[in-house]
């Protein structure tokens, strides 16, 4: 069942042609690749996590500051769209994004080691990045102190916060194009997490 469902998820395919490679129904399939996505779903809570810890933190801003010596920071966040075909129902267009296809917009914060470790996967592709993240529990989390004087680094599809840094829209010194130099490096293992990510489930690519 594992087999079958890291088959489809890594090649994209139909569900048809995996089913016919394993030689069992489409149906059958379907139903374990079902199974199998719900049970490996169920187990976010282990792998897919925030720093608990003080040293834990400190561990990431540290391989953080490596990069581009911007400190603080424990984690980068960006959102991607995901492929769907079209909903249906009363309210398909809610899905259709700028780009002009379905999604779900789905936003991730991920280490400098590319390990994610927040995911939220319930907007439609015309949600907007800044939106997704201001009805998040991770925003919550920031806002109530849980992460202390640590910050997360995104683009200029977010408003800045104390806790949220942003690229600055017009460098004029030279201090200020530094800043946004570093800003950028340090953000970029979350849109090479999103490559990764896709690369490997090419399914990911796809309706």
């Amino acid at each position: 069942m594992l087999l079958v469902t890291l088959r489809y998820l890594a090649t994209g395919s139909f569900l048809q042609v995996v089913a016919d490679f394993v030689g069992i129904h489409k149906s059958s399939a379907c139903r374990i690749v079902y199974k199998v996505c719900r049970a490996i779903a169920g187990l976010h809570s282990t792998f897919i996590k925030m720093p608990v810890t003080d040293d834990e933190a400190q561990m990431i801003s540290t391989r953080f500051y490596t990069i581009a010596r911007f400190p603080r920071c424990i984690g980068a966040i960006d959102c991607t769209h995901i492929k769907i075909s079209s909903p249906g129902g009363n309210q398909p267009e809610i899905f259709r994004n700028r780009k002009n296809f379905f999604s779900f917009n789905v936003q991730a914060i991920c280490d400098a080691d590319l390990k994610l470790q927040n995911i939220v996967c319930r907007w439609p592709g015309s949600s907007h990045d800044s939106f997704i993240f201001n009805n998040s529990n991770i925003r919550a989390r920031f806002e109530s102190g849980e992460y202390r004087n640590y910050i997360l680094i995104g683009d200029s599809g977010y408003g800045i916060r104390p806790f949220l840094i942003t690229p600055l829209a017009n460098p004029i010194t030279a201090a200020e194009n530094l800043f946004n130099e570093s800003q950028i490096r340090t953000r970029n293992p979350i849109e090479r997490c999103f490559g990764v990510w896709k690369r490997r489930f090419p399914f990911l690519h796809l309706e």
